[in-house]
């Protein structure tokens, strides 16, 4: 879809998710707000495929459109198409919204540009337990194929918020009493010896620049390591953190 498909997105609301594990999570969304299913397509093989993973229930209302491999394979933005793909409309959802869910523990990135790792961190966020993941603005566009992929279905099991500036963040935080901790390589105290605070949000920065100086911090904490590397990936710093907050 190409910039064509970054339009819609933008401006219809509407987005492509792809594969069996995806449609699989597309319809059975476990919080209001999830994105809807629309249309979904299949080509005499993945319908067939269709009908064997997935249980006669969840299929009885969806609205299956059947489509030739060619015409697939021009809806697709992978080389090699599973012959499924589903058209999906989202509801933006506010900070105001999340307040109202009562989130607990909520993960924020800051200008984050990796399709893979915006859809990695999407994923380990709702497998560790947290309530909540927050974009800066800046940041990849999340109903990206690339995104959606890499979240592996988690897009219907975790709100997503777009588009929240630092400054915003750490107005709701105050306002709400949630505890803030930026991951950052300088970082004075250790992730693994932070309180337990009920109320948690974890910040994270850019793949290369990290994070600037933000003011109101709780604990600017980083995390111990061994060896010789300066620093890990952000999808990797972020699993390791949530783990800490969201589990241990």
């Amino acid at each position: 879809m190409g910039s064509r498909g970054k339009k819609i997105r933008a401006t219809e609301k509407e987005f492509i998710a792809d594969g069996i594990q995806s449609v699989r999570e597309v319809l059975s969304p476990s919080f209001d707000g999830a994105p809807i299913l629309l249309h979904l397509y299949v080509t005499e093989k993945g319908y067939a495929k269709l009908v064997a993973e997935i249980s006669p229930d969840l299929l009885s209302n969806a609205p299956i459109v059947h489509v030739s491999d060619a015409v697939m394979n021009e809806m697709a933005e992978t080389e090699s198409p599973q012959g499924i793909l589903a058209l999906c409309k989202f509801t933006e959802i506010t900070l105001y919204k999340i307040k109202q869910r009562e989130a607990k523990k909520i993960a924020y990135f800051w200008e984050i540009q990796d399709p893979g790792n915006c859809g990695t961190v999407i994923r380990t966020a709702e497998a560790l337990g947290f309530d909540a993941v927050i974009f800066s603005n800046n940041s990849v566009d999340t109903y990206s194929p690339k995104t959606v992929r890499a979240t592996v279905g988690a897009l219907w099991h975790i709100p997503v918020v777009q588009g929240v500036s630092l400054e915003d963040l750490m107005e709701f935080s105050q306002a709400n009493d949630f505890y803030t901790v930026a991951l950052a390589g300088d970082g004075s105290g250790s992730i693994v010896e932070l309180p337990k605070n009920e109320r948690t949000i974890l910040i994270f920065g850019n793949e290369a620049r990290g994070l600037p100086e933000i003011s109101g911090l709780n604990s600017r904490a980083s995390i111990p390591m061994s060896g010789r590397s300066e620093s890990l990936n952000v999808a990797s710093a972020a699993a390791i953190a949530m783990f800490e907050v969201g589990i241990r």
